[in-house]
């Protein structure tokens, strides 16, 4: 498995949309906050969920998960896809975009990129943990998130049209040869 990828920007720049759950029952939301590396061995993606949306049932519940990155013009799409709740719309038709089995979870047939994650691992931020007093005001009206760590099992990458090389909007993805 090979992915090269810009770590520090990905998430905040690119967004993300995380999805759990299985053909017959899934949700998604955009996530801008999120990590890969290396813990115990593993690659690994690294998720927060705010314990108060929908797909937080569904990351406790199941165990993989993935992690999607979109091209620029699916921006406006994850934009409702993260303010919308699924409890309340039918999100996975409204969003146009087309839902895909990928390991027993599911993705879209519209990313660029798509790892695929095993949870390894759940923990609450704690706010009363936080050093850092300028974070706290991310939890004075909002419920806390749970930190997700996923052990990426597989990258699904979508062919990369040759003319799509000069698009700047392709900068944080790159194929390794």
């Amino acid at each position: 498995m090979n992915f090269e990828t810009d770590i520090l920007s990905v998430f905040d720049k690119k967004w993300a949309l995380l999805t759990a759950g299985d053909k017959d029952s899934f949700n998604t939301m955009t996530v801008s906050w999120g990590g890969m590396g290396t813990i115990w061995g593993k690659p690994v993606a690294t998720v927060y969920v705010r314990t108060s949306r929908y797909t937080h049932e569904f990351m406790d519940r199941e165990g993989y998960f993935t992690v999607s990155f979109y091209p620029e013009e699916y921006k406006k799409t994850l934009g409702v896809l993260g303010s919308k709740s699924g409890r309340d719309m039918d999100k996975m038709n409204d969003s146009g975009l087309t839902a895909k089995e990928a390991a027993g979870t599911m993705t879209f047939e519209e990313a660029e990129v798509t790892l695929v994650c095993k949870k390894l691992f759940m923990q609450r931020l704690e706010p009363s943990n936080i050093i850092d007093k300028d974070v706290c005001k991310f939890y004075e009206n909002d419920a806390p998130h749970d930190m997700y760590i996923g052990e990426i099992i597989d990258i699904i990458k979508k062919p990369v049209n040759k003319a799509n090389f000069d698009d700047p909007h392709n900068e944080l993805f790159v194929e390794e040869p």
